[in-house]
């Protein structure tokens, strides 16, 4: 088939990750673009840039971070961007920059990020500042690419709920619930998930931990492994303590031919798509259902010619467990089918979780993947916020017969049923979900509930009644009746809930 010079491919994926701290954030970035340069096969793409495109780096402030990995890889780009907060921008930066190409406005386009969480934080704990590089507030601030829309809504910060690490735990016990599920059952359950995820990471070489871990050590509480927010351990959350950069490049196969890439080095992006679920915690139909995963991914499968039972490869974005099973049910994913393991990278608990960064690591290792099987296809999926912010993006050694199409399909997500969000409400409810947040050293702190009205509304509250957080985490209380005051704290009625383990 005669390839239109102006379609997209991938042709360079490369990921660095350190453990002694000698490199800033944008030295990583740059390192591991150098790694996808060597990993095409061609030479001359970094010095021909036409965009270099950043997600959001957390360890260091840049005002433009895209120049300055430019400078050290010699390239002299027309446009640099810098992304907002959320997990969904690596994909959504793809699916862009492969429309850009093209659309004949970009040639060769560099995609990527980096962190250095470890080392801030050591430094941050001794009083100290990395003598990383600092842009004076001269510098002209790169282009804002993506989304810049909030990710919490209005519930959620009156009561303080705000890091995800309390949010995706109502989301777990949301789904157990909706499912019928014990909170033992749920718990194997997600931790035979997990453990199947550190399986994977073991064998991936830039991994942060390459040990597998057992269902059991995952699930089981210990002095290494605290209670994070009940019903999670810290072996079920995300892993930012990593020093961590991938980098991709994404050329014409105009360019890729001109600059010696071989065309067994070529990976296709055949489609992708973008969606929001409400930010509103509040809004969202059920609280483990996602109707922007199952539309966008239904979408984007459409138009790659394939469905889920066809894909040979996935990686389901994965900071806890609740968003790789919210994200499967959506996508018509088996979680426990061995021939085809829901990563293939590791998850952000084991592979490591570089903040907004983790899928430029997915896709990096999807394109390898792919190569190795000539004719096969993956699926990438991306999240943002708090199940939020989706991207997703399918990927193949074969070109796309039409044409790579990335549509937003936001207003067929926008047409779903919504709940009424009730941000100050006063009242008697039941029990839709809760967690458990506890502190360092493993003592319940406080909870936080999600709470329907009688007539569907829903509120989110906070308790922090110590004799109620320990009968929180010990009895069965879906459906329990709970009174809410005006403030959003809550107390669970005398006697509610049906007992129960």
């Amino acid at each position: 088939m005669s390839l239109d010079p102006r379609t997209p491919v991938l042709v360079g994926g490369g990921q660095v990750d350190q453990r002694d701290g000698a490199l800033e954030p944008v030295d990583l970035f740059a390192a591991a673009a150098r790694e996808a340069e060597r990993d095409s096969g061609g030479s001359g793409l970094l010095k021909s840039l036409d965009s270099v495109r950043v997600v959001r780096m957390l360890s260091w402030r840049y005002r433009d971070p895209g120049a300055l990995v430019a400078e050290r890889v010699g390239a002299s780009p027309r446009h640099t961007g810098y992304t907002a907060d959320g997990g969904n921008n690596p994909q959504a930066l793809l699916n862009r920059a492969a429309l850009d190409i093209a659309a004949g406005r970009a040639d060769v386009v560099l995609i990527g990020g980096a962190e250095a969480w470890r080392t801030r934080m050591r430094l941050r704990a001794n009083g100290e500042r990395p003598a990383w590089t600092v842009q004076e507030e001269t510098v002209p601030a790169a282009s804002p690419l993506g989304s810049q829309g909030p990710l919490l809504g209005q519930g959620e910060k009156r009561i303080g709920l705000e890091p995800p690490s309390w949010v995706y735990p109502l989301f777990e016990q949301a789904h157990r619930i909706a499912a019928g599920r014990s909170v033992a059952e749920q718990m194997r359950r997600s931790a035979a998930l997990w453990a199947g995820f550190s399986r994977v990471a073991a064998g991936h070489p830039h991994a942060w931990i390459r040990r597998e871990h057992t269902a059991e050590e995952i699930r089981t509480p210990s002095d290494s492994n605290r209670w994070i927010a009940w019903p999670y351990t810290k072996l079920m959350n995300s892993n930012n303590m990593v020093e961590q950069g991938a980098a991709l490049l994404l050329c014409s196969v105009r360019a890729a031919r001109l600059y010696g890439v071989p065309s067994e080095r070529w990976v296709f992006p055949l489609a992708g798509t973008e969606a929001y679920d409400t930010h509103e915690l509040g809004e969202r139909s059920a609280l483990h259902r996602s109707p922007a995963i199952r539309i966008a991914g239904r979408r984007a499968l459409e138009l790659a010619g394939t469905d889920a039972g066809a894909l040979d490869l996935v990686d389901v974005y994965s900071c806890f467990p609740s968003a790789v099973q919210v994200a499967a049910e959506e996508l018509g994913l088996a979680i426990d089918d061995p021939a085809r393991p829901l990563t293939v990278t590791g998850g952000l608990t084991f592979a490591g979780g570089p903040w907004n960064n983790y899928v430029s690591h997915s896709i990096a290792t999807m394109a390898a993947r792919l190569r190795s099987a000539p004719g096969s296809v993956g699926l990438v999926t991306a999240n943002g916020g708090y199940l939020t912010k989706h991207a997703m993006g399918v990927y193949g050694t074969e070109p796309p017969a039409a044409g790579f199409r990335a549509p937003n399909v936001q207003a067929e997500v926008d047409r779903e049923p919504r709940t009424r969000a009730l941000t100050q409400w006063e009242g008697t409810g039941f029990l839709e979900a809760w967690t458990v947040v506890h502190d360092r050293a493993g003592r319940p702190e406080r909870a936080f509930l999600s709470v329907r009205a009688p007539d569907g509304g829903r509120t989110l509250a906070i308790c922090r009644q110590a004799d109620e957080l320990v009968e929180m985490t010990r009895r069965e209380l879906a459906g329990a009746t709970v009174r809410v005051a005006l403030d959003g704290t809550a107390r669970l009625e005398d006697g509610a809930g049906p007992g129960g383990d």
